[in-house]
């Protein structure tokens, strides 16, 4: 053995070639390892057997070194604690030495694929899984990591459990998908119920709805939900609960100055929290006692649309948690108000409601009208030329009546603002588009009406698979809609003979979750149709298979209008 500086000795050297000069002996592994601290050793000269407890003891306090805020315990090969720290043992009520890991904390549910995670563990894997302590106060929550401890040999002698407490984890989580579907919920309506709600029956739905989420899941008492009129810059008041009246009936702007930190959040389009309300010098007096808020501004599609603001009796009243998830549920508040179509009803609720008045008596109408007279071309064919020319002039006609209602209400509804860093607003995202829908059902031709056509495309609608292909082939449609199961025709027999007749246009398949016994979903799919949208109809599902080009794999899309066969 080469000769080195200095040698630490655990039991009795056998070593002849190690100078007795420069050993320094110890009796146990707690002074070996106090030795081994101080430093200044080239080699441990020790028996295998005590090498071993010596490796196996500082590996252990190197681990309670590493995760001192953590539970720590080493465990028997079948799961029993032999020691625990003090982390550890407070979590399991008092000293657990004896019992197995799992039992002195509660017998929990575990979440894991493997059935004994103990086993796999003196197996050579180092699994990681999930506790639910279901009666724990604090610690409802933990994940454990095991690790084999193992001799010179590669026997497994110990097992070391670490188990870090995750619940504040969870339970965001959980608060973040509580939040999801909740703003799902905002303005979650049937077909029927949103074509035939007026203005102010959809204001009353989201503002009981939001009364409930805001107190049940953000805990909040003192709310305020404005929206901002585009044409004036005004902040019109839409909810509002524990504000006093005076605050209630303010009239605000959208401006940097002298409108409160509602109308600097409308103008900068940023959120902003008043942690002292006594020396904020934007915060104007909303609630009685309020001594801290928090404004978030709604924003769609890029625009701040309204704002969001609560306020708290105490300094220092919110903090980075609230304002992200009050951030995420404003934009599902943003997209229930155009979801609903709020956010230009409240500039003019009349005009608005006339509107879809006239949308909902003609347009069913005037559909019928078009397919019933584009079939008749289709068997007239050339043998009656004079019948066939009254017919075209029928058709033209009809889809004149039905662009001249799109325009009219377009005029109406367009509006825009010089306030602040708002641009003008732009033309609804589906202007000029012509869309074809397929649905036995009426109330959802209502509601693609209702929905569609606010996004500015002119829309036809059909109740069966042979009407919607006279109307594929009498006109040029830059998206077609088709319910998966048409009563006339095999859904998928109806998706290929729309690709056939007009090749080049986006066809997606709609659903309302109905069993496809066809199978035509997975059929079309593999003919290369792209998306599949779920019903009631979304404004965001269908603006992007409307707009996405049909040759696109529609890769980035969000779920809400999925490439086909992704989540179905």
């Amino acid at each position: 053995m080469d000769k080195l500086s200095r040698y630490l000795a655990f039991g009795p050297i056998t070593d002849r070639a190690v100078d007795p000069a420069q050993v320094v002996h110890v009796d146990s592994s707690t002074e070996a390892l106090t030795a081994l601290a101080s430093g200044g050793f080239d080699a441990v000269i020790a028996d295998p057997s005590l090498m071993s407890q010596l490796l196996i003891e500082h590996q252990r306090n190197q681990t309670i070194l590493n995760f001192a805020e953590r539970g720590l315990s080493f465990l028997d090969p079948s799961g029993v604690i032999v020691w625990s720290n003090s982390v550890l043992t407070e979590w399991c009520g008092g000293d657990p030495t004896g019992r197995p890991l799992l039992v002195a904390l509660g017998n929990p549910t575990i979440a894991s694929d493997q059935l004994n995670p103990f086993t796999a563990t003196t197996l050579g894997y180092s699994p990681t899984f999930r506790i639910h302590r279901v009666n724990s106060i604090g610690q409802p929550y933990l994940d454990v990591r095991l690790h084999a401890i193992a001799d010179s040999d590669g026997v497994v002698r110990q097992l070391l459990a670490l188990c870090r407490n995750v619940t504040a984890e969870v339970e965001q989580q959980k608060k973040l998908d509580a939040l999801h579907w909740a703003g799902r919920d905002l303005a979650a309506l049937n077909a029927a119920d949103l074509t035939d709600m007026n203005v102010t029956e959809r204001v009353a739905l989201l503002r009981h709805n939001l009364r409930r989420y805001v107190h049940d899941l953000l805990k909040y008492d003192v709310i305020e939900v404005r929206l901002l009129d585009r044409q004036t810059g005004e902040l019109k008041p839409l909810l509002e609960e524990g504000m006093t009246k005076i605050a209630a009936a303010r009239q605000l702007y959208a401006r940097p100055t002298g409108n409160g930190v509602t109308g600097f959040v409308a103008h900068t389009g940023k959120s902003y929290l008043c942690a002292d309300a006594a020396n904020d010098p934007h915060y104007i007096q909303g609630a009685a006692g309020a001594r801290s808020s928090m404004t978030i501004p709604l924003v769609y599609d890029e625009q701040v649309v309204g704002t969001l603001n609560v306020e708290s009796p105490r300094v220092n009243g919110f903090g980075p948690d609230d304002l992200q998830f009050t951030e995420l549920f404003s934009r599902e508040i943003a997209a229930a108000l155009h979801t609903l179509d709020l956010l230009s009803a409240q500039q003019n609720c009349t005009v608005s409601a006339s509107i879809d008045a006239v949308h909902r008596e003609v347009a069913i109408p005037v559909d019928d009208i078009l397919a019933s007279a584009e079939l008749l071309l289709a068997k007239l064919g050339a043998d009656d030329e004079e019948a066939s020319s009254h017919l075209r002039r029928i058709v033209s006609r009809a889809r004149n009546v039905k662009d001249s209602i799109c325009k009219v209400g377009r005029e109406m509804g367009s509006v825009s603002t010089t306030v602040g860093p708002l641009a003008t607003l732009a033309a609804p995202p589906l202007t000029g588009k012509r869309i074809l829908v397929i649905d036995p059902d009426e109330r959802m031709r209502r509601q693609a009406h209702l929905v569609i056509g606010r996004l500015g495309a002119t829309v036809e609608t059909a109740g069966t698979a042979t009407e919607g292909l006279a109307l594929a082939n009498g006109s040029e449609h830059d998206a077609i809609l088709m319910d998966i199961r048409p009563p006339d025709m095999g859904g998928y027999e109806t998706y290929r003979r729309l690709r056939e007749a007009c090749p080049g246009i986006q066809v997606a398949m709609t659903t309302g979750f109905g069993y496809d016994s066809g199978h035509a979903i997975l059929k079309a799919r593999q003919e290369g149709m792209k998306f599949l949208l779920f019903k009631p109809y979304r404004p965001d599902q269908v603006i992007r298979a409307v707009l996405t080009p049909p040759n696109s794999n529609g890769a980035s899309l969000e779920p809400a209008a999925v490439p086909a066969g992704e989540t179905y």
